[in-house]
């Protein structure tokens, strides 16, 4: 285990938030390991002070990253709306969050509200293959799919989705049948 911090301060929200995006890829981007925990500690005033502070463990290798994004808006709530649309636009899909902070300051003189939100995350380096997939895993999937086509199961391939998973078509039956039930459709 070892200890990252990486920290700036500064009277601009956009040069801060900026910075420690690039500090962090200066940082992470070669470095083995994974974020285990992390501390993100965000302060507003003449300056604004952003310090996250990692603790990184190497037991297994992960992409880790940080993202920050700032918004701002007449209203704290629609500064942090927006503020948060953006990471989540940038989050990538596989990303497990491991810290996440939210901050909003209100300018004296102009009144304006700027939202600052900041995400720790990992990334898992090796993909599970489908024929891992666990029961749970294997119909969450498919409920994914079946959402995509309007819950309507004629316009699966069952055999094929069977030998993807590695699995029986009477097993694939059952899961669509669950999902189904779940969602309170009969079967067509």
């Amino acid at each position: 285990m070892k200890l990252i911090n990486i920290q700036h301060d500064s009277a601009s929200i956009e040069d801060c938030v900026t910075s420690i995006v690039l500090k962090s890829r200066k940082y992470l981007s070669d470095s083995r390991g994974y974020i285990a925990s992390s501390k993100i500690d965000l302060s507003f005033g003449a300056f604004m002070n952003l310090s996250i502070t990692l603790a990184i463990d190497f037991k297994r290798d992960m992409r880790k990253g940080i993202l920050a994004d700032y918004s701002h808006g007449r209203k704290r709530e629609d500064a942090l709306r927006k503020a948060v649309e953006n990471l989540n636009k940038r989050l990538p899909e596989d990303a497990q969050i491991v810290d996440f902070q939210l901050g909003t300051y209100v300018t004296p003189v102009t009144r304006r509200t700027y939202a600052v939100a900041v995400v720790v995350y990992n990334i898992p380096m090796e993909r599970k293959t489908l024929e891992k997939f666990g029961i749970s895993e294997r119909r969450a999937l498919l409920k994914r799919i079946l959402e995509e086509f309007n819950y309507n199961p004629r316009v699966l391939n069952i055999s094929e989705i069977a030998r993807t998973f590695g699995v029986s078509r009477d097993s694939i039956y059952y899961d669509i049948e669950q999902i189904l039930k779940e969602k309170g459709i009969r079967r067509r």
